[in-house]
């Protein structure tokens, strides 16, 4: 018989996150092994609920919501996102700007559907959020990863970013507030990474999805500000993780700047939006609620806050362990430490996370997963309690101990 083999397209597709370390987790969790996941920032396993007014609302509604919706999003949905941009001073976003999906996750990969050809380069952030250079790898693109500097607090290197432009870059991906490093951009960053754009006529792929999980007085500033009215702007955010509903899968993209001059690439966005009919509708009344509500997101981000704490916590953690360094987030729900090759001689950092799964039954992710250029980080997630956290990170010292140079 034929073999059936998967499609060429995904030739060189990764998304390690959820890749072979996972199915070894799986393996020994069958065996009968409690594995502890700090590979995915999936809030509800770690005891963080959504907020009862969101919940409320999405039953509200499901009474109106077994049918397709628009195919860009409920009007109240994408009404409530054009406000909350408003508010942030993007006074001309409107509706027609906003489109609906199921997740961030889908967005991506809708609008590089609709904007990368064959050839085509995207200038990823490395370390990055995996789906983003595994969609423009799937799109027939190339994922070109501009360095992020640990030394300089995990800040874009801007000299290594725009020596990688070339004739055929066509986009920019920010990700600010960053995964997997915790890192904010200052706003004199985020305008020196849009000023680039601007002058290679770039467009900028803005993710977003963190902006309201920030420590310490840090403060997300908005690319689509710095783009003004001259650079074409997609930004990427949703529910997930503010407000605690990742399985809700409720997120948008905004389109700003110079729309006049995207209108076809927008058609083409807009003719994918109608190919999958619609984004799931009864998680689309959450969003209202969600802008529009109480914002008890700013009670965790502050000492005392559970997302607080536990970073914090697990910052200290890591870097008591000898030969180990973590950057001190100031977002997102994330630390990437460092192992010193010195210390830890490691040419395989999936298998050296594979190791560590089935001796102490800690569940990471290694740093070339998120196509780090060195197999010397692992991203561990700080969504655990801090007594959980502690015995974890205790763990994982007891592992590197045997380890040691």
């Amino acid at each position: 018989m034929r073999t059936i083999r998967q499609s060429k397209k995904l030739r060189g597709v990764r998304y390690d996150v959820r890749g072979p370390i996972l199915v070894e987790a799986q393996r020994l969790e069958a065996e009968g092994h409690r594995i502890l996941k700090l590979n995915i920032g999936n809030t509800a396993p770690f005891g963080f609920e959504a907020p009862a007014a969101i919940q409320a609302d999405v039953v509200h509604h499901l009474p109106e919501a077994q049918g397709y919706s628009d195919s860009r999003g409920i009007y109240e949905a994408r009404t409530a996102v054009a406000q909350y941009y408003q508010s942030r001073g993007l006074r001309d976003t409107t509706v027609e700007d906003v489109f609906i999906g199921n997740g961030v996750s889908e967005l991506i990969s809708m609008v590089l559907q609709a904007f990368v050809d064959e050839g085509n380069e995207i200038l990823v952030p490395a370390p990055d959020y995996p789906l983003w250079t595994g969609a423009v790898t799937l799109c027939g693109g190339t994922a070109v990863h501009y360095r992020c500097d640990e030394e300089n607090g995990w800040m874009p290197d801007l000299e290594d970013l725009e020596s990688k432009i070339t004739e055929n870059t066509h986009a920019m991906v920010i990700i600010n507030p960053n995964n997997p490093t915790g890192a904010v951009y200052s706003k004199e960053m985020v305008e020196a990474m849009v000023d680039i754009a601007r002058r290679h006529d770039l467009v900028v792929l803005t993710d977003e999805i963190y902006e309201k999980i920030l420590f310490d007085g840090a403060t997300h500033h908005h690319a689509a500000a710095a783009a003004g009215d001259d650079v074409l702007c997609l930004t990427f955010s949703g529910l997930s993780k503010a407000y605690r509903v990742c399985g809700y899968r409720a997120g948008w993209v905004m389109v700003s700047g110079p729309k006049e001059t995207a209108a076809e690439f927008l058609e083409g966005l807009t003719l994918l939006a109608n190919m999958r009919m619609c984004a799931n509708v009864p998680a689309q009344h959450a969003i209202q609620t969600a802008l529009g509500g109480y914002q008890s997101i700013d009670e965790l981000i502050v000492p005392g806050g559970r997302f607080y704490d536990q970073a914090m916590l697990a910052d200290k953690l890591l870097n008591e362990i000898p030969g180990v360094s973590s950057v001190r987030p100031r977002g997102a729900l994330y630390c990437f430490p460092r192992l010193d090759p010195e210390m830890y001689p490691i040419d395989d950092d999936q298998e050296f996370v594979i190791e560590l799964l089935r001796a102490k039954k800690i569940l990471v992710t290694h740093g070339t997963g998120f196509n780090w250029f060195e197999p010397d980080h692992f991203r561990l997630v700080t969504l655990p309690d801090e007594e959980v956290l502690t015995e974890a990170i205790g763990r994982i010292g007891e592992f590197l101990a045997t380890r040691r140079r």
